[in-house]
C-alpha cells in the first residue's frame, strides 16, 4: 500500500470534527486510506454488503447500536436514512471527535443529506487517485502547486523521459491497476465502467438507456481539455440538449469529470460562461478513447489534450490532498486569447501553459500579457512541459517539468 498525502489532513480534521466524510469516485482508495490510518479499535463496514445496507436503510437506529463508533462506514450514500440517526447519536452521546469516518462516491446525494442532517458537524474531504509523487513513494513531499523558481531539497523528484510521462498518463491513477501489474488493464477498466453504470448511475439516476449513457461518457472522454459544447454532444449521441446537460452533471457529481470555470473579475459572469471539461483519471480517459499503448497515445491526436488533462489533475491533487481548494480557472477572451490555467492566490494571478515540448519558446506564453489589463498582480508564470529541468525562460516565466508538479 502506498502512503497517501491526505493522511495527515484526515488526522487533523478528525481531531476537530466528530464526523469525517471522505468522498471521491469509486476505487480511488478511500476505504484503503482510512483503514490504513485507523486505530485497531475502529470497525470497518461497507454498505456494498446488501445485508448491512438493508439494515441501515430499514432500521438505522439498530444499525448504529450494533455498529457503534469509532467506525468506518464505506459507501454511505447507499443508506441516506443513516444521516439523521448519526446526527442524533453525536448530539446525544459523549462521542469523541473523529467517531464516524464515512466514505461515499455520489457527491450530489451525499451533499443533499449532509446539508439536511449533518451541517456543522462534519468535515468533508475530496480524494482523487494517486498523484505522481504518491506513485514514487514521495507523498510527504507534495505541496500546494504554484510556479516557483526552485524546489526545496525534499521536493526534488527524479527526472523521467517523455515516453515515461505518457506511460504514467496511460496507466492512470486508480491504485489497483497501478500497484497490481498482473491485472489486465482492459479487464479492469471494462469492469469499472460496467459497475459504474449498473450500480451507481442506474440505481441513483434511473438511466433507461445505459448504452447511450456509455456512448456519452466516451464522447466526453474524447473532448477532455475542451470547452463543453452540449449541442455537439447531444447531436453525436442522439439525445436532446437537456439530457446532455443532465448527464454531464451526473459525471461531475460522481467524480469522473471536473468542469473548470473561466476567469472573470465579475463572478456572476464567470458562472454563466462555458466551462472546460477534464477527465479526472487519464487512464480511464485513454481506455475509453481506445489508445492501446502509451506510444500511440503520445503520438496520437489527443497527445496535447491528454497532457493538459494530466497536468490539471496533478495540480488539483496537490491542493485537495493537502486539504485546500484551489482557485483555479482558465482564461479565454473575445479575441480568442487563451491561457490554459490561472491559479489565484493572495490576490495574485499565476498563469500556466501546458505544452508538449522540451524546448519552450516565447510564443508558448505570449498570452500571459493579457492579464495586465485585469488590474491584479501577476505572479510568476509557468510553461509546464517535457523539459528535463526547471529553467527560467524570462524574468517572469519559468519552464517546469511535468513530473515536478
Amino acid at each position: 500500500m502506498l502512503e497517501r498525502t491526505m493522511k495527515n489532513h484526515i488526522k487533523k480534521v478528525s481531531g476537530a470534527f466528530k464526523i469525517v466524510l471522505l468522498e471521491g469516485q469509486r476505487q480511488v482508495g478511500k476505504s484503503t486510506l482510512l483503514s490504513g490510518i485507523a486505530e485497531p479499535s475502529r470497525k470497518y463496514i461497507t454498505l456494498d454488503n446488501i445485508k448491512l445496507r438493508t439494515l441501515a436503510k430499514n432500521d438505522p437506529e439498530l444499525f448504529l447500536q450494533q455498529n457503534p463508533p469509532p467506525i468506518i462506514i464505506d459507501e454511505v450514500q447507499y443508506a441516506p436514512e443513516l444521516f439523521p440517526f448519526i446526527k442524533i447519536y453525536v448530539d446525544t452521546h459523549p462521542t469523541k471527535t473523529g467517531s464516524f469516518w464515512l466514505t461515499g462516491s455520489q457527491r450530489f446525494i451525499l451533499m443533499q443529506n449532509v446539508q439536511e442532517s449533518l451541517a456543522g458537524r462534519v468535515a468533508i474531504i475530496d480524494l482523487l487517485g494517486l498523484s505522481y509523487r504518491e506513485k514514487c513513494s514521495l507523498a510527504s513531499s507534495s505541496k500546494l502547486f504554484l510556479p516557483k523558481m526552485k524546489l526545496t531539497k525534499t521536493q526534488i523528484i527524479p527526472q523521467i523521459t517523455p515516453a515515461n510521462v505518457y506511460k504514467r498518463i496511460w496507466e492512470g491513477s486508480f491504485p489497483e491497476p497501478v500497484l497490481n501489474k498482473k491485472l489486465s488493464r482492459e479487464v479492469y477498466f471494462n469492469s469499472y465502467i460496467q459497475s459504474y453504470i449498473e450500480r451507481d448511475v442506474k440505481d441513483f439516476y434511473n438511466i433507461s438507456k445505459p448504452l447511450q449513457f456509455y456512448n456519452f461518457i466516451v464522447a466526453c472522454a474524447a473532448r477532455t481539455g475542451s470547452l463543453i459544447n452540449y449541442a455537439s454532444l447531444a447531436r453525436d449521441i442522439g439525445i436532446d440538449l437537456k439530457t446532455a446537460q443532465t448527464w454531464m452533471g451526473i459525471l461531475e457529481r460522481s467524480g469522473l469529470v471536473y468542469l473548470l470555470q473561466p476567469y472573470y473579475l465579475n463572478v456572476t459572469k464567470r458562472l454563466i460562461k462555458t466551462p472546460k471539461l477534464y477527465f479526472l483519471d487519464t487512464g480511464l480517459c485513454s481506455y475509453l478513447t481506445r489508445w492501446e499503448s502509451p506510444e500511440t497515445l503520445m503520438n496520437g491526436a489527443m497527445d496535447g489534450a491528454i497532457l493538459e488533462t494530466y497536468v490539471f489533475g496533478e495540480i488539483l491533487k496537490s491542493y485537495w490532498h493537502n486539504g485546500e481548494n484551489p482557485l483555479i480557472y482558465f482564461y479565454r477572451d473575445d479575441d480568442q486569447k487563451e491561457i490554459d490555467f490561472i491559479i489565484e492566490k493572495n490576490m495574485t494571478l499565476y498563469p500556466i501553459e501546458v505544452k508538449k515540448t522540451s524546448n519552450p519558446q516565447a510564443f508558448d506564453f505570449k498570452n500571459f500579457r493579457v492579464l495586465e489589463k485585469l488590474g491584479k498582480t501577476t505572479g510568476l508564470g509557468a510553461v509546464v512541459c517535457l523539459q528535463k529541468e526547471r529553467i527560467p525562460i524570462t524574468r517572469d516565466v519559468i519552464s517546469i517539468p511535468v513530473w515536478e508538479i
